[in-house]
């Protein structure tokens, strides 16, 4: 039997707008609802279908429909806008849906954003006991756990200083704490993860791994991090505008997703308009990322030993002289793997509505078989440089496969290697018995 049951499950949004603009509007479209009546705030002649379709609306879920047994630690995964979030704020009871229904056996703890039901005028204790409540422990069950929870979260010398001195990862370790230690069924975190060092990263991740295999509780985990999903995930839900386009085990799960980036150039992958998705001073803007191979041909997976040439198109917004470019490719955990050095491609001028662009190539010699997301930036071309323009994950990630002449021939990728295989041999050798 499921322990949750999603069905024909859809959220709209009015854009622009909050509500009907009075309270007792809201309240009598409410009761409406709540007893399966036509809204009497709607507009006359129009079925309320016909009026969630109109211009004003933006559907961030679309009839999502499947299920999670007791025990299972579901992925979800997608790229931003997908409607991941929308689908944990509903599963936590923090919006309500537009259509269809969610039933859910047990309690939910949820981690959402950090700092999720804490007070910043309260103390880390007594926020432990009113994070506790609101998820539905008594205080004989939070006093029970409250020494493990301070103990996870680290913060024994801060537990009797108000939270608003926090930082963010002390925020988040302990919301993190209450809410995996007060023994709920379900377990929901949001990519919030992310705010911590890679340390209690890990550590929470075991943690997640702990409450579902000893304890037969369930995890649902967002997160753009696919070596994560892969490690903690056994199935996950694939999102793509809002629709469930794939759901199964998680390793067919990521290749589906890696396969719809792969056909997906970089105006569709991140929305270049929307300046959310970049950092940097803003002088110049990046306008276009191809991934090539030797020959100029525009792909994503390379074999061992190949060379890798990558062309940036920008666009001065802004008059600058002179200008550098830095690569690298990342790890499924965010480090740096391959670092190009920094190269400067201008020294004079450019001028605000000049547009160029620059290629680079990369050799990407025993780094093992994988999936690589790319990281960029362009900047100003004095040593202690300005930067301009960043971009995380503008493509999709560059893909190495385990085929040709490697070091990797006999790679396994359920196991854990180094990112490099390094030339070595044995110099000498001895064995010797001891009385």
């Amino acid at each position: 039997m499921p322990i949750i049951q999603i069905s024909n499950l859809s959220k709209a949004y009015r854009l622009g707008v909050i509500n009907h603009g009075m309270l007792y509007k809201d309240i009598q479209s409410w009761w409406a609802r709540v007893r399966g009546k036509e809204d009497p705030n709607s507009v006359i002649g129009m079925h309320n279908q016909e009026q969630m379709d109109g211009e004003d609306r933006f559907w961030a879920l679309k009839d999502i429909d499947f299920e999670v047994n007791q025990g299972d630690r579901i992925g979800i995964i997608g790229k931003n806008g997908a409607g991941k979030s929308t689908l944990l704020k509903i599963l936590s009871r923090v919006t309500a849906p537009t259509k269809g229904s969610v039933k859910v056996k047990g309690r939910i703890a949820s981690l959402l954003e950090v700092g999720t039901g804490f007070h910043p005028e309260l103390t880390g204790r007594e926020n432990v006991f009113l994070n506790g409540a609101i998820l539905g422990m008594s205080k004989q069950e939070i006093r029970k756990k409250f020494d493990e929870i301070v103990d996870f979260a680290g913060i024994e010398k801060f537990i009797d200083t108000p939270v608003k001195r926090y930082s963010s990862g002390m925020y988040v370790r302990l919301a993190f704490a209450v809410a995996a230690h007060l023994e709920p069924e379900i377990l929901v975190v949001d990519e919030v993860l992310a705010v911590g060092d890679a340390a209690f990263q890990k550590k929470a991740i075991g943690k997640m791994e702990d409450v579902s295999n000893k304890e037969g509780r369930t995890v649902l985990f967002v997160s753009h991090n696919m070596g994560v999903i892969k490690n903690l995930c056994s199935r996950s839900v694939l999102l793509q505008n809002g629709e469930k386009i794939f759901y199964d085990k998680t390793e067919l799960t990521v290749s589906k997703y890696n396969q719809l980036l792969r056909n997906i150039r970089i105006d569709e992958f991140t929305d270049l308009n929307n300046d959310s998705y970049r950092r940097g001073s803003g002088h110049i803007r990046i306008t276009n990322v191809l991934i090539l191979d030797n020959k100029d041909h525009e792909k994503t997976f390379f074999q061992m030993n190949d060379f890798i040439r990558i062309v940036i198109s920008f666009k001065a917004i802004q008059n600058i002289t002179g200008a550098a470019v830095y690569i690298a490719l990342r790890s499924s955990n965010n480090n740096e793997i391959i670092t190009s050095v920094r190269h400067v491609f201008n020294t004079e001028k450019i001028t605000s509505g000049q547009a160029g662009s620059v290629c680079l190539e990369l050799n990407i010699e025993n780094i093992r078989p994988g999936e690589y997301p790319l990281y960029l930036h362009i900047s100003e071309a004095s040593p202690l440089s300005k930067r301009y323009e960043v971009l995380d994950d503008a493509t999709p990630p560059i893909t190495i496969l385990n085929r040709g002449k490697s070091k990797f021939n006999n790679f396994d990728p359920s196991q854990q290697y180094g990112y490099f295989s390094i030339p070595s041999k044995i110099i000498y050798s001895n064995v010797k018995s001891v009385k």
